[in-house]
């Protein structure tokens, strides 16, 4: 298989906070691994507070890692000050909420071109480049887009309003934090199917970032489970989806409303934590997991291999 256009190597980040006497650290992110490559989508699944955006904050450098490296075509970024320049135009961003996103006192001309003349990407003009982006993206006439402000579009067409903003740029990478959880479900089919025709013909790599397995199995070639800021699960979209191996995958799929799919294990019950604090020591899940053995509450719980291109961080495999 071809270089990966990025990789993260046992990735950690730790939040510091202060009470009255005493200084605190929050583990948000633990011993995160993964490789992306050209023309592939991982999605990285799980619920709120798991640690997803913490990662897409690291990946796209708006926060520094506390622990771990990111690398790039085979590059660290740590300390290489030219590639934090260059990484607007190596990965960008598309944030969940189209309606804050955008510039309210902007026309979309000028939105969507001026990065362009940031980056040196088009001297001079940028108007017919922004026409074209426009068009690429399904805002057809584009010269009826161009001169709008924000406040006269729709969620959907402010979405793709973002991504001619990212696709200016001629990026790598697109991470994708939620890109279609505020909009309807038939406007957020548009938007994904936009973005899988845009994979096909630029060869892009995808980080989409959900709490909707629906979606994740729709677009994503792999899929990264976690829970609280570590991953529990990781392999081939349909693989994990038939047959996960980790205690809160399945809790994760049973939860999905989706009658038509057929599990082929019994349904599981969680312990409910009852407001109790994450475990220090051991397996994160373990105060909420029905199968719960004492080597879960003391020894560490590394990854290891269940099969070809697959992981699972459980003391039951």
């Amino acid at each position: 298989m071809s270089k990966p256009l990025l990789q993260a190597n046992k990735l950690g980040k730790a939040f510091a906070s202060r009470s009255l006497f005493r200084k605190h650290s929050f583990q948000a992110v633990q011993d995160v691994s993964f490789r992306l490559h050209a023309g592939e989508i991982l999605a990285i699944v799980g619920e709120s507070g798991s640690g997803k955006s913490t990662i897409a904050r690291m990946i796209t450098n708006l926060i520094p890692p506390s622990e771990g490296e990111v690398l790039y075509d085979g590059i660290a970024l740590k300390g290489n000050t030219a590639l934090q320049k260059k990484l607007p135009t190596k990965v960008q961003m598309i944030f969940q909420d189209p309606f804050a996103a955008l510039n309210p006192h902007h026309r979309i001309g000028y939105i969507i071109g001026r990065p362009l003349k940031v980056h040196g990407i088009v001297p001079g003009d940028v108007r017919s480049k922004v026409l074209q982006l426009l068009n690429q993206v399904g805002l057809t006439p584009a010269e009826d887009f161009i001169d709008k402000y924000p406040y006269q579009l729709s969620g959907g067409q402010k979405q793709r309003v973002m991504i001619a903003k990212v696709l200016g740029l001629d990026p790598k990478i697109i991470v994708a934090d939620e890109p279609t959880s505020m909009l309807d479900v038939s406007i957020g089919i548009d938007i994904m199917n936009l973005m899988l025709d845009l994979k096909e013909h630029r060869q892009l790599g995808y980080i989409l970032i959900t709490h909707n397995l629906g979606s994740a199995r729709y677009m994503a070639d792999r899929i990264m489970v976690m829970f609280a800021g570590q991953i529990v699960e990781q392999g081939p979209t349909e693989e994990l989806i038939a047959q996960p191996k980790h205690p809160y995958t399945k809790l994760l799929l049973q939860s999905s409303p989706e009658p038509w799919r057929e599990m082929a294990w019994e349904p599981i019950e969680m312990i409910e934590p009852a407001g109790k604090p994450l475990p220090q020591s051991g397996c994160r899940f373990q105060h909420r997991c029905p199968f719960v053995q004492d080597s879960c509450r003391h020894q560490p719980v590394a990854m290891r291999a269940a099969g070809e291109g697959y992981e699972v961080r459980c003391t039951l495999y």
